[in-house]
């Protein structure tokens, strides 16, 4: 009876031995098929929006959460402008970007082209068209400077009519290149009752760039004429430092409650009537209404996000190529643009830019050394 008691329990433990070897197998079979599915998963073929024409292929990640909406105009003889932009912005970052294009009607055709056949084809964006009957009895007919007046440069004005629903906006002028992460713009915190953000003239980090003597306008003096009575009834100062509206950030909200849009158009108005904006320093017949209706009123976006003047005289020797390399936003206010025969920095610009598949589009620099 030992004998048999013993091989009952030597048979017992075998037999629970292999049913461990068993259970063992089977669970090592279960996640190999795991492994399996899940990497079948992602072997299937990617929608066609997920690789890029023009870049090297690889797979476009989802870009979701909250949108960051940038607006920025479309110009037919300066598109190339707005293709460089908004490669730079979206390469630069992985955030949920949309652009709200502004333009004419001659220009979407052309521009859908050039964005469906290069490296932003997964961009998202809307074309807003922009009606210049908007500035009629707002801009000075004056022949002389007819011409000067190019109405997508009010497009900033109305940003609550091309980005309705959203809080808060981004704007920027289409002769920049975003070196940075475009969402660390937008979360530039925005003091209580401000309706926007912008880059002082007078910013000291912007000052340790230029060289001395290569200074540029920075007073209210220069873009407004103080000899004018309605500009002396408002009690601001001359040498107040000015700042450059061609990159800022809006609280929409905020802008909406103070109908900033009604108070541009006032002074736009008014200055048709009573000529009220300096004629011998301003660069910009968009600035001067909103240094008045921003005044002492706006907050400050980080300097490095707004380096500028790159499209004047002797901008190469304003900044040292280390400072520029280390700016998150360059701007090339001014004649030279990088597009064009001459300017500082165009290598950068050349970076970003994407040849028109239209071929109607060609930098003047590149067409004429080719």
């Amino acid at each position: 009876m030992t004998l048999r008691r013993v091989n009952v329990v030597i048979l017992v433990l075998i037999a629970v031995a292999f049913l461990i070897i068993v259970h063992r197998n089977l669970i090592n079979l279960n996640d190999f098929l795991r492994r399996e599915g899940s990497d079948s998963a992602h072997v299937g073929l990617p929608h066609e929006s997920e690789f890029d024409i023009e870049a090297p292929r690889r797979f476009e990640v989802a870009r979701v959460g909250r949108e960051i909406p940038v607006v920025i105009t479309a110009v037919e003889e300066r598109l190339g402008a707005l293709i460089a932009a908004m490669n730079s912005i979206y390469s630069n970052s992985k955030s949920n970007i949309v652009f709200h294009i502004v333009t004419m009607n001659d220009t979407v055709e052309h521009l859908k082209a050039w964005l469906s056949k290069t490296a932003l084809k997964a961009v998202k964006y809307k074309m807003l068209p922009f009606d210049p009957r908007i500035l009629e009895g707002k801009v000075s007919k004056n022949p002389q400077e007819t011409e000067a007046v190019k109405p997508l440069t009010f497009a900033r004005f109305y940003l609550p009519v091309f980005v309705p629903d959203a809080e808060k906006a981004i704007y920027m002028d289409d002769d920049v290149i975003v070196q940075g992460d475009i969402e660390e713009l937008y979360n530039t915190p925005l003091k209580a009752g401000h309706a926007a953000a912008f880059s002082d003239d007078c910013d000291s980090t912007a000052a340790k760039g230029i060289v001395r003597g290569a200074g540029s306008q920075k007073n209210y003096i220069g873009f407004l004429d103080f000899k004018k009575e309605s500009i002396r009834k408002l009690g601001m100062r001359a040498n107040t430092c000015s700042f450059n509206p061609g990159v800022f950030v809006a609280n929409l909200t905020e802008w909406k409650q103070q109908n900033i849009t009604k108070q541009l158009e006032k002074w736009m108005e008014l200055n048709v009537v009573e000529d009220l904006y300096s004629r011998t320093l301003a660069g910009s017949i968009t600035t001067p209404p909103l240094l008045i209706v921003f005044y002492k009123q706006h907050s400050n976006i980080d300097p490095m996000w707004h380096i500028r003047h790159l499209g004047s005289v002797a901008a190469g020797n304003r900044y040292s190529s280390q400072f520029i390399k280390a700016a998150k936003l360059l701007h090339w206010n001014g004649h030279y643009k990088p597009w064009g025969r001459a300017s500082a920095f165009s290598e950068i610009w050349d970076k970003w830019y994407l040849p028109d598949p239209t071929g109607q589009f060609h930098p003047i620099r590149r067409h004429t050394e080719d």
